[in-house]
């Protein structure tokens, strides 16, 4: 498979949260450092992802925002 994301983030899946339409993927990428993403029920389904197993955050954005207090 070829991608035009250039962010891929290996790691492993540390939790999942089922929903009815979509699910919440946490992935630890480093020690202390996870990231969280919502996919939908059908791509959970046929990734096959399960908490343990390897997986990649792949990260394609046209902006970052940040913000301060």
């Amino acid at each position: 498979m070829k991608i035009s994301a250039r962010n891929i983030l290996p790691g492993t899946v540390t939790a999942i949260k089922k929903g009815p339409v979509s699910a919440l993927v946490t992935i630890r990428i480093a020690p202390k450092v996870e990231l969280t993403a919502t996919i939908t029920a059908d791509a959970l389904k046929e990734l096959k992802l399960k908490k343990g197993k390897p997986a990649c955050a792949l990260i394609k954005a046209s902006s970052v925002l940040v913000g301060v207090e």
